[in-house]
Protein backbone atom coordinates (compact mmCIF):
# COMPACT_ATOMS: atom_id res chain seq x y z
CA UNK A 1 0.00 0.00 0.00
CA UNK A 2 1.50 3.48 -0.67
CA UNK A 3 1.52 6.01 1.71
CA UNK A 4 -1.39 7.85 -0.41
CA UNK A 5 -3.80 5.29 0.69
CA UNK A 6 -2.91 6.12 4.49
CA UNK A 7 -5.51 7.31 6.28
CA UNK A 8 -5.01 8.94 9.71
CA UNK A 9 -6.78 8.26 13.27
CA UNK A 10 -8.25 11.65 13.55
CA UNK A 11 -10.06 10.70 9.78
CA UNK A 12 -11.48 7.21 11.32
CA UNK A 13 -12.63 8.66 14.22
CA UNK A 14 -14.48 11.48 11.97
CA UNK A 15 -16.60 8.12 10.67
CA UNK A 16 -19.41 7.44 13.17
CA UNK A 17 -19.78 3.69 13.73
CA UNK A 18 -23.13 2.58 15.83
CA UNK A 19 -24.50 -1.13 16.74
CA UNK A 20 -28.09 -0.75 15.69
CA UNK A 21 -30.84 -3.28 15.94
CA UNK A 22 -33.27 -3.97 13.01
CA UNK A 23 -36.55 -3.11 14.51
CA UNK A 24 -38.63 -3.13 11.52
CA UNK A 25 -38.11 -4.82 8.02
CA UNK A 26 -40.28 -4.22 4.15
CA UNK A 27 -39.77 -5.12 1.10
CA UNK A 28 -38.47 -2.08 -1.23
CA UNK A 29 -40.15 -2.95 -4.96
CA UNK A 30 -38.75 0.57 -6.23
CA UNK A 31 -35.42 -0.50 -5.58
CA UNK A 32 -33.16 -0.83 -9.32
CA UNK A 33 -31.42 -3.77 -7.09
CA UNK A 34 -33.12 -6.15 -4.72
CA UNK A 35 -33.17 -4.15 -1.32
CA UNK A 36 -35.06 -4.14 2.09
CA UNK A 37 -36.10 -0.92 3.77
CA UNK A 38 -34.57 -1.29 7.54
CA UNK A 39 -35.64 0.93 10.59
CA UNK A 40 -33.03 0.23 13.43
CA UNK A 41 -32.92 1.66 16.69
CA UNK A 42 -29.27 2.85 17.92
CA UNK A 43 -30.59 3.63 21.30
CA UNK A 44 -31.68 6.88 22.89
CA UNK A 45 -28.81 9.62 22.13
CA UNK A 46 -29.11 8.65 18.20
CA UNK A 47 -32.91 7.50 17.81
CA UNK A 48 -34.26 5.19 14.99
CA UNK A 49 -33.16 5.86 11.48
CA UNK A 50 -34.01 4.54 7.88
CA UNK A 51 -31.51 2.61 5.62
CA UNK A 52 -31.89 1.04 2.65
CA UNK A 53 -29.37 -2.28 1.88
CA UNK A 54 -29.05 -4.57 -0.70
CA UNK A 55 -29.23 -7.65 1.19
CA UNK A 56 -32.27 -9.51 -0.03
CA UNK A 57 -30.12 -12.34 -1.25
CA UNK A 58 -28.65 -13.48 2.19
CA UNK A 59 -31.66 -12.44 4.30
CA UNK A 60 -35.11 -13.04 4.76
CA UNK A 61 -37.45 -10.26 6.88
CA UNK A 62 -37.29 -12.66 9.48
CA UNK A 63 -33.94 -12.99 9.37
CA UNK A 64 -33.20 -9.52 10.07
CA UNK A 65 -35.94 -8.95 12.54
CA UNK A 66 -34.00 -8.08 16.34
CA UNK A 67 -30.38 -8.80 14.33
CA UNK A 68 -27.77 -6.25 15.60
CA UNK A 69 -25.70 -4.57 12.78
CA UNK A 70 -23.59 -1.63 12.24
CA UNK A 71 -24.06 1.62 10.56
CA UNK A 72 -22.11 4.78 9.95
CA UNK A 73 -24.63 7.58 11.49
CA UNK A 74 -22.78 10.70 10.70
CA UNK A 75 -23.52 10.86 6.71
CA UNK A 76 -26.04 12.77 5.15
CA UNK A 77 -29.36 11.60 4.27
CA UNK A 78 -29.65 9.86 0.59
CA UNK A 79 -32.45 9.69 -1.38
CA UNK A 80 -32.53 6.39 -3.11
CA UNK A 81 -35.70 6.68 -5.37
CA UNK A 82 -38.48 7.62 -3.01
CA UNK A 83 -36.57 6.22 -0.27
CA UNK A 84 -34.61 8.67 1.86
CA UNK A 85 -31.93 6.61 3.66
CA UNK A 86 -30.30 7.97 6.81
CA UNK A 87 -27.86 5.61 7.92
CA UNK A 88 -25.36 3.39 5.99
CA UNK A 89 -25.65 -0.19 7.00
CA UNK A 90 -22.56 -1.77 6.38
CA UNK A 91 -21.49 -4.98 5.12
CA UNK A 92 -18.86 -7.56 3.05
CA UNK A 93 -19.65 -9.16 -0.81
CA UNK A 94 -19.67 -13.00 -0.70
CA UNK A 95 -18.14 -15.10 -2.75
CA UNK A 96 -21.40 -14.52 -4.95
CA UNK A 97 -20.84 -10.70 -4.70
CA UNK A 98 -23.94 -10.61 -2.32
CA UNK A 99 -23.39 -8.01 0.38
CA UNK A 100 -23.54 -9.99 4.31
CA UNK A 101 -23.79 -7.44 7.06
CA UNK A 102 -21.42 -6.27 9.11
CA UNK A 103 -22.49 -7.11 12.82
CA UNK A 104 -21.25 -8.15 16.05
CA UNK A 105 -20.18 -11.38 17.38
CA UNK A 106 -22.13 -11.09 20.91
CA UNK A 107 -25.21 -8.59 21.87
CA UNK A 108 -23.71 -5.17 22.95
CA UNK A 109 -25.89 -2.09 23.76
CA UNK A 110 -27.64 -0.48 21.24
CA UNK A 111 -25.84 3.01 20.07
CA UNK A 112 -22.21 1.72 21.03
CA UNK A 113 -19.41 2.91 19.01
CA UNK A 114 -16.96 1.26 16.85
CA UNK A 115 -13.33 1.79 18.42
Amino acid sequence: MSNQNLTTFEDFLKVDIRVGKIIKVEEFPEARKPAWKLLIDFGEKIGVKKSSAQIVANYTAEELMGKQVMAVVNFPPRQIGPFMSEVLTLGFEDVEGNVTLASVDRDVPIGGRLH
